[in-house]
């Protein structure tokens, strides 16, 4: 992943060029290999790398052999060697695995995002026709931003993070996921239409235990393409869990394969070949992270799937102090005062700082799989299976607003990739069209939350199978990440709002925020952090949304999951 800035038809481009390289800069924490920029008419594009395949080639912007193409791309290809294979006539410049973008488009123009699988954010600009088109993936994995000035209408900007745009812009849209833009029109056009888009289809297909397992391994061995070291974000979790054990397996098998054939994954294309195998670079053994206020229950849980699974686990604490000290920087950082996202996002900020130090530059993570199997506990009080659906869909839906947005903001901070396998495309066309009765939370049959995802790894029915987890982690009840760290972390905030909050600011909310109105004292302490930081602008505030449960189903208003009536509740596996 890197950070690109982009401005399209700037007036006077040369004398802006400073200008442009000081609002990149703003952005140089996602990528401090290396920095580009190209001129190209009234239109320069500038990028801030973060190397993690094409390591000697893959410098940015990418221009095309005639010079027309001009491409900046934050992201990950997975499927850029077999891209490379089917547009042999195209002269590739360097082993970049985003480098294929420019021959796709084209070959398919705006059609192009369509066949990229991966997670990536992109601003191509065709010199010849004065033309720029922009994309991001499917689910918002990666952040983009766009932006326009009243007083220059034909100019469009296009950034990685917020914090680029607040300058030039007075209007600020987060850029859709599944979206393109193309200047010729000035529209966003969707071009990711999966089967289970609608919320109003439910789907009657009942689980397949096997598809859902098999579909996930492809999607963690895709994401070990990497020439640099790498890990895995260890809660101690289902989720984390679940991909970490993954990745440990494939990892051992990837490096036995290459022990045996004699591959240096260094010199070669790292990736999944036409086989399916793994080419993949960094430590002999999986390195796993954790952090947590000290004898908090994620670092307990996280030790022993590490040792269960065979890792190098690294169990890192924090104190209260330290991560209220934190919070204008992660607020700065993750661009939102949204509460859900800056408890989350805190601890994450503060381990992926560490985790760099330790010589690691992409992690694996867990995010989404809460909002595909309805894994949130609030789920159950859910009044029908077509209400529980629907609800998964939206969570989908406007994950690049809370999870996504804190998974790839808190590690890019200190210039660390997240790849999140449960987003994957074709893992999400299998979860996301399995009828909702199969995901239902049911205390009475046994049924915790996301039983049809343990079920899948649970190979206590085979005597001969090696087990994925040890049976209380795969069995282990939710904990959002934010409480699992501590509880006492999540209480240390609300003291801290309201020793900062008085009784009488939280009766008068600011008239500039209109009805988007804090109802706490530590909403509205983030709130006045973040118009600290942004200047009260409207614009950098519209692209914000709040993570709350589902008030119409009873839920309590604070997102902790602990709020959660079935909370701690013990339910056997059946």
């Amino acid at each position: 992943m890197c950070g690109i800035y982009a401005a399209f038809r700037q007036p006077d481009v040369e004398q802006f060029k400073e200008k442009a390289l000081q609002n990149s800069k703003r952005i140089r924490h996602r990528g401090p290999d290396w920095s580009g920029n190209v001129i190209q008419n009234d239109t320069i594009l500038c990028h801030e790398r973060l190397a993690i395949v094409g390591l000697d080639s893959g410098a940015q912007p990418i221009v095309s052999p005639d010079g027309n193409f001009t491409l900046a791309v934050n992201g990950e290809i997975y499927n850029h060697i077999k891209l490379r294979d089917e547009l042999k006539d195209y002269q590739f410049k360097s082993l970049s695995d985003c480098e294929p973008i420019i021959p796709l488009f084209q070959k398919y123009d705006t059609d192009a995002p369509k066949y990229l699988d991966g997670m990536f954010a992109w601003v191509l600009y065709d010199k010849k026709n004065d033309r720029i088109v922009a994309a991001r993936d499917p689910i918002g994995i990666t952040t983009l931003y766009m932006g326009k000035n009243s007083k220059s209408p034909r100019t469009r900007y296009f950034a990685s993070e917020l914090k680029c745009m607040t300058d030039e812009c007075d209007e600020i849209i987060a850029f859709p996921p599944g979206h393109v833009y193309d200047s010729v029109t000035d529209k966003m056009v969707r071009y990711f239409t999966p089967s289970w888009w609608e919320e109003s289809k439910v789907p009657t297909a009942h689980v397949d235990y096997k598809q859902v397992r098999e579909s996930l391994e492809l999607a963690v061995r895709k994401r070990l393409m990497a020439e640099v070291p790498y890990g895995v974000l260890l809660s101690g979790g289902l989720d984390s869990s679940l991909i970490a054990a993954i990745a440990a397996r494939e990892t051992q098998k990837a490096n036995s394969k290459q022990s045996s054939e004699g591959i240096d994954a260094n010199k070669e294309l790292s990736g999944v070949d036409e086989s399916g195998s793994l080419h993949t670079a960094g430590f002999s053994r999986l390195h796993s992270f954790a952090i947590g206020l000290p004898g908090a229950p994620d670092l307990v849980a996280a030790e022993k799937v590490g040792h269960f699974i065979g890792t190098i686990h690294h169990s890192h604490t924090f104190t209260l102090e330290e991560g209220l000290d934190a919070l204008n920087d992660v607020i700065s950082h993750l661009e939102t005062y949204d509460v859900t996202t800056i408890r989350a996002s805190t601890p994450m900020y503060l381990l992926s700082r560490k985790i760099k130090a330790q010589g690691v530059k992409m992690v694996l993570s867990g995010e989404g799989s809460d909002e595909i199997f309805g894994g949130y506990l609030y789920f159950a009080a859910a009044p029908s299976a077509k209400d529980f659906h629907e609800e998964c869909v939206k969570r989908v839906k406007n994950l690049h607003y809370a999870d996504c947005l804190r998974a790839n903001k808190s590690t890019m901070a200190w210039g660390l990739e997240a790849r999140v396998p449960f987003l994957d495309k074709q893992f999400l066309e299998v979860c996301m069209n399995i009828n909702p009765e199969d995901k239902l939370i049911n205390q009475k049959e046994g049924r915790i939350e996301k039983y049809i995802l343990r079920k899948a790894f649970d190979t206590s029915d085979d005597p001969s199978a090696k087990p994925y987890l040890p049976e209380e982690i795969l069995w282990r009840q939710k904990e959002q990440f934010s409480d699992g760290v501590g509880y006492s972390w999540i209480d240390g905030l609300k003291d801290a709002a309201e020793a900062a909050v008085s009784d009488e600011e939280l009766a008068n909310p600011k008239p500039e925020w209109g009805d988007d109105i804090p109802t706490t004292k530590e909403a509205y302490w983030y709130r006045c952090k973040f118009d600290d930081i942004f200047g009260n602008s409207s614009a950098a505030a519209s692209t914000v949304m709040r993570w709350i449960p589902k008030a119409e189903w009873g839920c309590h208003a604070d997102p902790s999951g602990r709020y959660a009536t079935i909370h701690e509740q013990k339910v056997d596996k059946a």
